[in-house]
């Protein structure tokens, strides 16, 4: 009796023995991310803000998260099949960082999560239900772009008081809506006694020399752009045009202000890809997009080039100085 007990104790412990090391040997899931851009290689500083975010909630990419970067190599038209790339891989999520490759991420898939960052508004442009209750797989940050029009143009009229006429170069909406803009500046210019002309460019390729060209006929004393998808690529040649044409020139993004551009105004980018990777965390532990709140941003940078404040002889005044978060020398 002893006998057949210890036997079969010892029968118990060599079957647990071998069951243990198969447990143990299971792979741990790796969480997949598919970062999306449609306009281009993605902006280091941005991408270094949402890896930090991402390393505050304990993921090292390359160790237990893993990204896949897509952006298109010159075609605005990649997004879809771009994002088709991502659906195919089965990403866990996808951080979708303008309004292009939101709607194409949107309309490729139904299931799988995505984290947007957006200058549009998006309940008007249909991307959520609403900002409390976004319904459906799309969640994330929108960033109050076009809710600055207005603040735009009164620094502008700080830094050129006797600013009469500001021409607002932009792209001709899609079907969709995309693309717009003027209208909100133009909305914002009456409550400033500021004239706006309307520099319209077509996509994909904008003619940016005609819109200069109607820019010095109209007799414009500054410049406002329209970021999106399409003059996006196009910042390096808008400052330089806007250099060489000598008008002050106000951006909706700070990396046109790096490529020579004289100001923006706009969210802080370091703090939006940052709170990025809070959605990706919570969404990995299990929280569904259509219960996470649409964030809007509670930080703003203004951003001033004093490199090209001396090519095109305007003074900035120390009252602008004072308030900007960054001067570029």
């Amino acid at each position: 009796m002893v006998r057949r007990t210890i036997i079969g104790v010892v029968q118990f412990i060599m079957l647990f023995a071998l069951c243990f090391p198969t447990q143990a040997q299971q792979p741990t899931k790796v969480p997949r991310i598919g970062y999306l851009t449609s306009f281009g290689a993605p902006s280091q500083r941005q991408i270094d803000a949402f890896r930090q975010g991402l390393k505050d909630f304990g993921y090292i990419e390359g160790k237990n998260i893993l990204i896949e970067y897509r952006h298109p190599e010159g075609n605005l038209g990649q997004a879809p099949d771009l994002v088709a790339e991502l659906v195919q891989l089965k990403v866990d999520v996808i951080v979708a960082t303008d309004p292009t490759a939101i709607r194409a991420a949107k309309q490729a898939t139904k299931t799988i999560p995505i984290v947007m960052l957006t200058n549009q508004d998006p309940v008007a442009t249909g991307l959520v239900d609403s900002l409390a209750r976004p319904g459906g797989n799309v969640t994330g940050i929108t960033r109050l772009t076009r809710e600055l029009s207005g603040k735009r143009l009164e620094l502008l009229k700080e830094l050129v008081p006797r600013v009469l006429r500001v021409g607002v170069l932009w792209v001709r909406p899609t079907p969709l809506g995309l693309g717009t803009g003027f209208q909100n500046y133009e909305a914002a210019g009456d409550a400033v006694k500021i004239q706006l002309q309307s520099l319209q460019v077509s996509r994909p390729n904008p003619d940016l020399e005609g819109a200069f060209q109607a820019a010095a006929k109209g007799r414009v004393s500054a410049l406002i752009t329209v970021t999106n998808a399409v003059l996006s690529p196009h910042s390096k040649k808008i400052a330089d045009l806007a250099i060489k044409n000598r008008l002050p020139s106000m951006c909706e993004v700070m990396h046109y202000v790096e490529a020579g551009c004289l100001m923006s105004y706009s969210t802080s980018d370091t703090e939006a890809y940052h709170r990025a990777a809070t959605y990706v965390d919570k969404i990995l532990k299990g929280a569904k997009p259509a219960d996470l709140p649409v964030e809007q941003p509670t930080k703003f940078e203004l951003v001033i080039n004093l490199k090209t404040a001396k090519q095109i002889g305007v003074t900035i005044p120390q009252s602008l100085l004072y308030r900007a978060d960054k001067v570029i020398k």
